[in-house]
């Protein structure tokens, strides 16, 4: 099975990504975390790192290739990031996961040591700056919802709950194919 989780920054998408691969002993690719290790490669902060990405298509054409082709190719997988449930075409399931920007940003600002308004002023600039990349570089528009099969609120259920609704939505999944085959 291939399980694609998305969402905004702060919205809970590896918290998830992590409760699925823990209960279903899934492997895990996350594009936040291969952008992350690269701004760090670079010596630059996300913000930093995010512009030159703006500037410098081949940085994120290269991590989102990866994890297409590793998401493509391996079964029993979670794929996180904000375009895999573009990017990833045979995924079993699809997940986008919502949260107003005041909880994000004061998810972001407990996990990053900065002040709510910081978090909120730096989410901001991120999204755009994602946004403006994915339009531009695969005229995807990030808005756009319809490519998944759940949108669920991280801001109404916690994690728990997530994983709740999501086993239920994997079990229907297995069932329909154990009928089908």
């Amino acid at each position: 099975m291939r399980i694609t989780i998305s969402g905004p920054p702060g919205s809970g998408t590896t918290s998830l990504a992590r409760y699925l691969a823990g209960k279903y002993g899934f492997k895990i690719i996350s594009a936040g975390e291969v952008f992350r290790q690269l701004a760090r490669e670079h010596g630059m902060d996300l913000a930093e790192f995010g512009r030159l990405a703006e500037n410098d298509p081949s940085i994120d054409k290269m991590i989102d290739a990866r994890q297409k082709e590793i998401g493509e190719e391996t079964d029993d997988i979670i794929i996180e990031g904000r375009l895999s449930g573009w990017m990833v075409e045979n995924a079993d399931l699809r997940i986008w996961l919502s949260a107003p920007l005041s909880c994000r940003a004061k998810r972001i600002a407990g996990r990053d040591g900065m002040d709510e308004e910081e978090a909120r002023i730096y989410t901001e600039n991120r999204q755009r700056s994602e946004a403006t990349r994915y339009q531009n570089y695969y005229n995807i528009d990030i808005a756009d919802l319809s490519v998944y099969d759940i949108v669920l609120s991280s801001e109404t259920f916690g994690v728990d709950a997530l994983g709740a609704i999501v086993d239920t939505t994997i079990k229907c999944l297995k069932k329909r194919e154990t009928e089908t085959s």
